[in-house]
């Protein structure tokens, strides 16, 4: 499972890391039962990352380093070593045009205008794996217009623990999806 985000201070709990966030709620949510260790900073794979055990296999979370824009290559880089992780990759991104506060988990669907995820399509060349869509409000955006600077504005503290919320149902539809792919 892949979160989306950048790295950097000046990105942290901004809308644009809402799949970093995600990942990182479901590692420290999941570190007893699937044995989860720490973050590390992979550079072969320009990511960080985490694995665990889930149903007796190995499971990897990742957190490229490489840029929102420029995810595909980590992707790119941990398919041709893990050969072929398409079948089972779980993208989990921030999405505009979604109300914020919902999710929408769906597989085999276009980018429909996320960079990230068209970085991704272009270095796996498939979009056949599921994406975890976490909606960070388009009427909010409407209010504020540029959307570059609308998804590096950091999340509020009442903004983050509504996220909260739907974190737990998103890692519940997520595990559905890992017993039964």
């Amino acid at each position: 499972m892949v979160g989306l985000g950048n790295p950097g201070k000046q990105y942290d709990k901004t809308r644009h890391n809402a799949g970093w966030l995600f990942v990182d709620f479901f590692r420290e949510q999941s570190a007893e039962e699937f044995n989860f260790g720490g973050w590390t900073e992979n550079i072969k794979f320009s990511a960080f990352i985490c694995e665990g055990n889930i149903n007796n296999e190995k499971f990897i979370l990742a957190k490229p380093t490489t840029f929102m824009n420029e995810s595909g290559r980590a992707i790119g880089l941990l398919n041709d070593f893990y050969k072929n992780v398409t079948i089972n990759l779980i993208v989990c991104h921030d999405d505009i045009d979604l109300p914020f506060g919902t999710f929408k988990l769906q597989k085999n669907i276009s980018a429909a205008g996320h960079h990230g995820v068209e970085s991704i399509i272009n270095a796996t060349g498939t979009q056949d794996f599921w994406r975890l869509r976490i909606g960070i409000g388009k009427q909010d955006r409407e209010k504020q217009g540029d959307t570059s600077k609308f998804v590096l504005n950091k999340f509020s503290l009442f903004d983050r623990a509504r996220l909260k919320k739907i974190f737990a149902p998103a890692r519940e539809s997520v595990l559905k999806i890992i017993d039964n792919p």
